[in-house]
């Protein structure tokens, strides 16, 4: 049943979203409220070595009160193209250029209430640079051999939806 926007109102507006709740009018003329959370989307980087690791970011995530091993990944900046955020949050992140690039898709996050999407790419042939972290980004660096990092996910030790989806995606090229 598809659903139309009567009003948009706007609760809060933030740096990395917007939250609002909208009065809404069903097909059936019924009314209701939607709350939205604003978002403009960003990227995941599976990064691949030539030896065969993963380059995973360990980093405290507050929202959850824990550190996580994720893939780097960043936010879109306004009217950024997802490949340039990826390539800028590869280098930001690990300090990695690379000389290889596929495009693995996209997903959205949570459709329920958020307009989040992500854009996953698999980045191979990685040079080595150095890290420039955002200001306040506190990361460390871990390499686990992609199998390693597969076993993981199946064992539930990494949780992350946007690496979990990253490292299933990335199998089949590496894999291949």
């Amino acid at each position: 049943m598809k659903e139309i926007t009567s009003k948009q109102n706007y609760l809060y507006n933030g740096k990395i979203i917007s939250v609002r709740c909208d009065d809404i009018v069903q097909e059936d003329g019924r009314k209701a409220k939607r709350e939205v959370v604003e978002h403009r989307g960003g990227v995941c980087i599976v990064p691949v070595d030539n030896e065969g690791n993963v380059l995973f970011v360990k980093q405290f995530r507050y929202a959850i009160g824990k550190y996580l091993l994720e893939i780097p990944a960043g936010k879109r900046e306004v009217d950024e193209d997802p490949f340039e955020t990826a390539k800028r949050e590869l280098s930001e992140e690990t300090g990695c250029i690379a000389g290889d690039w596929n495009n693995l898709g996209t997903f959205i996050v949570t459709p329920g209430y958020c307009t989040e999407r992500f854009y996953i790419y698999l980045a191979r042939d990685l040079q080595y640079f150095e890290q420039h972290l955002d200001e306040g980004e506190h990361v460390t660096i871990e390499k686990v051999k992609f199998s390693d990092a597969l076993d993981m996910v199946y064992a539930n030790k990494i949780d992350d939806a946007k690496s979990v989806i990253g490292l299933l995606l990335a199998k089949q090229l590496i894999d291949g």
